[in-house]
């Protein structure tokens, strides 16, 4: 019974990490990290929304493990703890491409 206990456990932490993806402008945030690190305010301007909307979007991200955070100053600067998160963005648009020659033509 520990075992599948475990095995849930694993499953849960995994949504998390899902869950934590699964926004527009959290995915358009981690793009933007991918290609380099990035103070909340250039956030901001690339998201288009307010700073404490993105600050949120931010949190759930760090409480996630995708992002972690370093304050310089007054500034705050986001990087991507394992780029590798890319990689599974990367998978899913294959899939939207897939989807829409099949839907669409």
């Amino acid at each position: 019974m520990g075992n599948e206990k475990d095995f849930k456990k694993t499953y849960k932490r995994r949504e998390q990490i899902m869950k934590a993806m699964a926004h527009a402008s959290r995915l358009m945030i981690l793009d933007s990290l991918y290609k380099s690190e990035k103070c909340v305010c250039e956030l901001v301007d690339l998201v288009g929304d307010d700073p404490s909307t993105v600050s949120k979007h931010l949190s759930v991200l760090k409480n996630a493990g995708i992002v972690e955070d370093d304050k310089r100053g007054l500034k705050v600067f986001y990087k991507l703890t394992c780029p590798c998160v890319i990689e599974y963005i990367d998978c899913i648009e294959k899939v939207v491409r897939k989807n829409s020659k099949e839907l669409w033509g």
